[in-house]
This record gives structure tokens, C-alpha cells and sequence, in this order.
């Protein structure tokens, strides 16, 4: 038992300020969004923070893009008595990589958020109740891209009367929605970092995906999507996001937080069915995880990061002719989830195109949530980055 809260305590916690920003979860809605493959869907709600004021010219904004399992909450706590800030606090706030005393930050819960069922989560998702049935949608909810939370978060600094991004930056999914804002809109984004990110996904990134959703589609209370009413696949949605876990770290880290693993244990070694003390132990970091999750939700992810493709209606090699930010690019050097050559390639890419672009890899023994948990390391780097000169 002290292992497991030794490793959930460092897997959710970060290093606190001595006096912690403190942030509102705000509300944004859409009565109608048409998405990319043209569907519409009524009444549109995500949640949203902003850290830092917003100037008189509103040239100061930086969005930040959340990650697969992640939200809003980049940075701050709700409340002085919170556990735990936000998951990038160790570079957003005063005095930080991300200076909140010269830029207004922004964050935004995205579509179909893994966390629907979290009290500080909003989303539009197949939870969500259909307005023209009065039933949640299930899989009537259609298809979204990560195109889909870009055009939403847009939309949203539409409405704050933002027409230009100095930065937007973000890790994992969130890379994706960065990388797809300087694609998407070019004029609008000066500066973009990708983090543990890629430009495009690969046959190899696109398998390892479906494997995520398999757990939940041989649950058989998924039921096809349809549990709102009924028993939730708990089982297949724990295994999944156990699995999601071990992808997204190191055995490095595995290895030196479970340090009593031993392969001949009595139970196992006594019935089939008995699992090792070690399994057990790392099964049960999902446990807590289960009550806000939504398994349709995660299913939807996961399709929005299967169809990735930076610029969308046109090869990654193409659409990068048509950014105009200068990009950063910092992978993890031993990420499992998303290898340094996927954002390599994304890198090169712009680089033949004739753009500006960097790269730098990150170091640590967490693997894909080296991008998360130790993204400090790039402080200084992306500091400068962010105070780099652009051509306009």
C-alpha cells in the first residue's frame, strides 16, 4: 500500500506555489456548431480558465490545449485548501516559463472531455442529453476532430474579441490542437509549442490507440454505447485507462515505484485467475479515475487522435507551407506513446517548407508524462521561446 500512494501521489501531484493562484472554472455555449465532417450539434458547452489580464490590445493571449485525459485546468487551484494545482502549474503563474504578470492565459475543456462526470468539467459530449430527444446521445453524437475543439476554442476568443494568439502551446492531444491552430489559422498564431506531440498519426500510433478502445467494446454493458440508464461498463472503461497509464509511462519509473515486484508469487502461482501483488497495485490507480470518466467519451478521444492530421484536407508536408508561427518543438527523447520522430517529422516538415523551427527533446524517467510531470525542465527554453521577436 505504500508503494501505491507513493506512485498515485506523483502521478497527480505537482509542486505547489507558496500562495497558489486561484481560478474559476468559466462557462462558454454555442447554440449550433457544425462540425468538420458538417454535422450539427445544438447548444455547444465547454468550461474554460484564464490566468493573468487580458491587455488593451489583446495581443498578450496564450492558449494552452489540454491533454487526452486532461481539462482546463492547467494551472492555479480553486480553492487555497485544493490537494494539488493544476498539471502545467510548475511553468503557467507569475514569474514563471509562462508569465502571468505579461500574458493572459487561457485554457478550454475540449469536446467529448474524458472528465464529464468531474463537478469542474464542462463538455458537450455522448453524455450529454440531446436536446431533441431528452436522452443522452450515446453514439448518435457525431464525429469530432481534434479540428472540432480547435473551431470551438476559436469560437470562443471570437466572442472575447481575441483576433491573435502570441503563443498556443500544449502537451500530448494538446499538441495536436496547437500544432492544427497554426494550420488551421495561420494569420492568428505567432508562436507554437508542441510538446510530447506529432503532426500526423501513423499506422503504428493509430493501432496503439485502438488498443485503448478495446477494453470498453468487450465490456458487455457498453451495450454499443447505449449504459446512460442502465449498468456504466465500469470494467472495460478501468481497463482501459490502466492501460492508458502504462503506455504513458517508462518501465524506468514502473520498475523503481514497485520495487517489491517479485515474478513467483504464492497467489498467482496457486490459480490462474490470481494476479501479482504489482498488477493489482497499478490496476488500482485507475480505480479513482472510473467515477468521473465516461467510456463512449474516451472512445470519441480516441477517434478525434485516430483521424489526425495537422491541416486536415491536405498531407502534413503541405499544410506545413502554410503556417506562419515559429514552433517549438519538445518531445520526449524516451516517449512510449508518441516516439520523438513523429514530432521529428513534423519539425522537418516545416524546416523544408522554410519555416522556423526548433527542436529539443526532454529527459526523465516518466517517458510520455516527461511532457507533464517534469515539462519544468523546458522552463527556461520556453521563456525565451515565447519572448522571441516574430516576423510579421
Amino acid at each position: 500500500m505504500r508503494v501505491l500512494v507513493s506512485l498515485w501521489f506523483i502521478l497527480i501531484c505537482l509542486p505547489a506555489s507558496a500562495e497558489p493562484l486561484l481560478v474559476d472554472k468559466q462557462h462558454f455555449t454555442l447554440e449550433s456548431f457544425t462540425t468538420f465532417s458538417g454535422q450539427t450539434i445544438k447548444n455547444v458547452q465547454v468550461g474554460w480558465e484564464s490566468y493573468g489580464k487580458l491587455n488593451d490590445d489583446k495581443n498578450n493571449v496564450i492558449l494552452v490545449t489540454h491533454y487526452f485525459s486532461g481539462n482546463s485546468h492547467a494551472a492555479g487551484k480553486y480553492h487555497p485548501d485544493d490537494e494539488e494545482p493544476g498539471y502545467w502549474d510548475a511553468i503557467i503563474g507569475p514569474g514563471k516559463a509562462i508569465d502571468t504578470n505579461k500574458y493572459y492565459v487561457l485554457s478550454v475543456d475540449t469536446l467529448v472531455n474524458l472528465n464529464v462526470h468531474h463537478p469542474k468539467v464542462i463538455t458537450t459530449g455522448p453524455a450529454t442529453i440531446n436536446p431533441d430527444t431528452g436522452k443522452p446521445y450515446g453514439l448518435d453524437f457525431p464525429v469530432v476532430t481534434i479540428r472540432d475543439f480547435v473551431n470551438v476554442q476559436k469560437a470562443l476568443l471570437d466572442s472575447l474579441g481575441i483576433a491573435k494568439l502570441h503563443a498556443v502551446i500544449g502537451p500530448s492531444m494538446g499538441s495536436l490542437q496547437a500544432l492544427d491552430w497554426a494550420t488551421a489559422y495561420p494569420e492568428r498564431v505567432e508562436r507554437m509549442i508542441s510538446v510530447i506531440g506529432m503532426g500526423e498519426t501513423d499506422a503504428w500510433s493509430m493501432n496503439r490507440l485502438e488498443h485503448w478502445a478495446n477494453p470498453i467494446r468487450l465490456d458487455p454493458n457498453w451495450n454499443n454505447g447505449d449504459y446512460y440508464a442502465k449498468v456504466p461498463p465500469k470494467e472495460g472503461l478501468h481497463d482501459a485507462l490502466t492501460l492508458i497509464t502504462q503506455d504513458a509511462l517508462h518501465p524506468q519509473f514502473i520498475n523503481a515505484m514497485l520495487p517489491q515486484h517479485f515474478p513467483i508469487e504464492e497467489s498467482p502461482l496457486a490459480h490462474i485467475n490470481n494476479k501479482h501483488s504489482s498488477v493489482k497495485a497499478f490496476e488500482a490507480l485507475s480505480a479513482k479515475r472510473v467515477n468521473t470518466a465516461d467510456a463512449n467519451h474516451l472512445l470519441y478521444l480516441v477517434k478525434a487522435s485516430q483521424l489526425f492530421v495537422a491541416g486536415f484536407d491536405k498531407p502534413l508536408e503541405q499544410a506545413m507551407q502554410t503556417v506562419q508561427a515559429k514552433a517549438l518543438f519538445l518531445p520526449a527523447a524516451n516517449d512510449l506513446i508518441l516516439p520523438p520522430y513523429l514530432a521529428n517529422e513534423a519539425h522537418q516538415a516545416l524546416l523544408n517548407a522554410g519555416k522556423s523551427s526548433d527542436y529539443e527533446e526532454l529527459s526523465g524517467d516518466m517517458g510520455h508524462l516527461n511532457g507533464i510531470r517534469y515539462v519544468q525542465q523546458a522552463g527556461e527554453r520556453i521563456a525565451s521561446f515565447l519572448a522571441e521577436p516574430v516576423n510579421h
